[in-house]
Order: C-alpha cells, then structure tokens, then sequence
C-alpha cells in the first residue's frame, strides 16, 4: 500500500510553471491519491475539489453579492480547464453569485447542475450520502473552503486563507482506507 497511515497529506506549490505542466502536475498527484486507495476494483472512492471563489467586485463595500471582476471570470474558465481531466460528476457551489460564477464554467464543461449547500452544515450525512463515489467540485469562500477540508478530514489542519488567495486547490479523497488531502496552488 502507498500511504502506511491513516492520513496523508502534500503540500504543493506551483508557482512560474508553464500550463502544461501546472496540469500534469495537477494530473499525477490526483492519479496518485486517487490510486493508493483504489485497491480493490468495487470500493467508492469520493474526491472532493475544493475551491475558493474567483476574484470579485470590490468597487461597491456595500454590495454583499457582487460578480466576478473578468480576471475572476477567466480564472473561472481556467478552473474548468484544470479539472477537465477530474472527471468531475457534482457540483455545490453557496448561493452567492460569485460562487456560482466561479463553478458554472467546470458546470456546463461537464453538462451538470450546480447544487447550493448551506456552508453553515457542511459535509453533513446528506451531502456525504449525495456524493459518496463522485468526484465533487466545491466552491466556496476564503473563511468556508479550509474548513470544509477540515470537517472531511476529521481533523483541523487547514486556517483560512488570505482575502486576495483565488488560488488554492483542495482535492480531498475519502474511501475505506482513510482520507488524504493534497492543496496546490495553481496561479494564472
């Protein structure tokens, strides 16, 4: 077995690579949680891809629902193009227009609808019970996505990130051997 204990994690930093290899690097260390679980051919192995939405509107102070900037907007589509090999069959996003913004390209990528989920009951029976073998894109906000990796992992190990943090990939895995978590920083 790859991992001799019940938690794994990697620490990735991705910084001046070109495209290909920021996805390649995306690819290998995905195969590798994915395969270091799936030992047997029938296990349900759920991944989880946890992101924090794209830049915002920042003009208005007291717009407390403001859309993505176009920087945000291609960030959106470059997220699409990260996961497009992440065989990516749900995704949650809150209901926040700039959440939603962020997953609606990796959405009609992979012709899904977006399910809201309330960051307030995260990662409970039911969402664990909706998503159980998926591979699930999260999208969520600087104070919410760490800790929807922390209440998967059972344990606290991510803080909140920075306000002007858009970069952060957390791609948490669950099956019956355990849970691993790998955040990589992919930057445009």
């Amino acid at each position: 077995m790859l991992f001799q204990h019940r938690f794994c994690f990697v620490y990735i930093r991705v910084l001046k690579l070109n495209k290909m290899k920021k996805y390649l690097l995306l690819i290998v260390f995905a195969f590798s949680t994915f395969a270091s679980f799936a030992q047997e051919k029938d296990e349900e192995v759920t991944t989880y891809y946890l992101i924090r939405h794209a830049e915002k509107q920042r003009t208005n102070p007291n717009d407390k629902d403001p859309s993505l900037t176009f920087k945000g907007l291609k960030r959106a589509d470059k997220w699409a193009e990260v996961l497009a090999t992440a065989n990516i069959n749900m995704v949650y996003t809150t209901d926040y227009s700039r959440t939603k913004e962020t997953a609606q390209p990796t959405a009609e990528k992979n012709g899904l609808r977006m399910y809201v989920y309330n960051p307030r009951k995260m990662y409970d029976d039911g969402f664990k019970y909706n998503t159980k073998g998926k591979n699930v894109l999260v999208v969520g906000h600087s104070n919410t996505t760490p800790f929807f990796a922390n209440k998967i992992l059972g344990k606290e190990l991510y803080k909140q990130i920075k306000d002007d943090n858009n970069s952060n990939l957390y791609i948490v895995t669950v099956s019956k051997n355990g849970v691993t978590s790998v955040v990589l920083t992919i930057n445009n």
